[in-house]
């Protein structure tokens, strides 16, 4: 009685032109299953040519399937007629019950199909992930912020703005004045007292508030804060005004330029003696030039002149900036500095009527 189980032998080279690589899938099993139950596959040969047909869709699986049939044959043992499985039994739902099926249907030795088991690709390794490398941090020098004056730098300069009056209580002894009193009367009579100093320095801030400014709203705000509150200045004698760009017709008493006030007003509160120090970048933070712009601050600049000579500009752009800007040409107006320590101090020598201490502007 032949051993030879078409079924048997269809199936086992299905499973192991699968895991060659073959595509095949259910449709092509059932095609075979069909061609056999049909006669196609009396003998060996012509089941391997019928598969070959079926199943090889080019010439390089025609020549893998031949290595692979051989090696079939080779492993084929014979079979139990009585242990012939079911025709529904081979179930291709997964690879683990494809490669269980043949060891059903036949009686294989037990180290046989435990061999094809081990060599079922499905089982390799899974692919390795990448391990994590973290990316080193970049040097971020070049993205530090542009700091140009510190508060603190702000208090010590406004220590400089005084403008003393005697014109307090009578109560601080004049020591000199008690010994030249008690020389010239020949005895000791009774101390010398005079007047305790008071600064009576009037300082007006003219601020640019938006656009091209807003940047550097933290440092205004500092500005007028440690004027009004970290200062030998009297609060009552410290008066802030906003504008936008330009000081028009009306100044804004808030920052958010909702509360105007006519810069007539503000200018009739200023004497010969009240400093002046206005803070803008002057078109330089965008590099503009605008004759309009120019024509409006110079107008604006005569009508300060008129009240008092102490008049400073700050700008928070480096000077370097301010070359082919509008600041360029308002800087020959009016002493115009950065906002840096030098630049404070000397905006404050000019508020105050002293002579510059810090001459470092190329426009001064």
């Amino acid at each position: 009685m032949s051993s030879f189980n078409p079924q048997d032998l269809m199936t086992r080279a299905f499973i192991r032109l699968r895991q060659s690589g073959f595509q095949l899938g259910v449709g092509e099993f059932l095609a075979a299953r069909q061609a056999v139950e049909g006669g196609f596959g009396e003998d060996e040969e012509a089941l391997a040519e019928t598969l070959k047909i079926l199943w090889c869709h080019s010439p390089s699986e025609q020549s893998q399937f031949d290595p692979i049939w051989e090696s079939l044959q080779m492993s084929s043992t014979p079979k139990n007629p009585e242990k012939k499985p079911p025709v529904k039994e081979p179930k291709l739902e997964s690879d683990q019950e494809r490669v269980e099926e043949p060891q059903k249907l036949s009686s294989p030795p037990p180290q046989e199909t435990v061999t094809e088991i081990k060599s079922k690709p499905e089982l390799a390794s899974l692919p390795i992930r990448a391990p994590f490398t973290p990316v080193e941090n970049q040097d971020t020098s070049a993205l530090q912020t542009y700091y140009p004056i510190s508060r603190r730098s702000m208090v010590y300069g406004w220590r400089y703005l005084r403008q003393p009056i005697a014109d307090g209580s009578l109560d601080v002894l004049d020591v000199n004045a008690t010994i030249e009193q008690a020389t010239r009367q020949g005895f000791y009579l009774a101390p010398v007292y005079r007047r305790r100093e008071r600064n009576n320095a009037h300082l007006l801030l003219l601020l640019d508030q938006n656009g091209s400014m807003t940047p550097f709203h933290r440092f205004t705000r500092d500005l007028v804060e440690t004027a009004i509150y970290e200062s030998s200045l009297q609060p009552d004698k410290v008066s802030v005004f906003y504008f936008h760009n330009v000081p028009a017709a009306s100044v804004y008493k808030d920052l958010y330029l909702t509360e105007p006030i006519k810069l007539q007003t503000v200018l009739e509160t200023c004497d010969n003696q009240t400093s002046i120090l206005i803070v803008s970048d002057a078109g330089a933070a965008r590099g503009y030039r605008k004759l309009e712009r120019i024509r409006a601050t110079t107008s604006f600049l005569f009508q300060l002149k008129r009240h008092s000579s102490l008049i400073a500009w700050l700008n928070p752009m480096p000077e370097e900036r301010w070359i082919g800007s509008s600041a360029e040409i308002i800087a020959n107006l009016v002493p115009m500095y950065q906002m840096d320590n030098n630049g404070l101090s000397n905006a404050i020598d000019i508020v105050r009527g002293q002579p510059l201490q810090h001459l470092n502007s190329p426009f001064s």
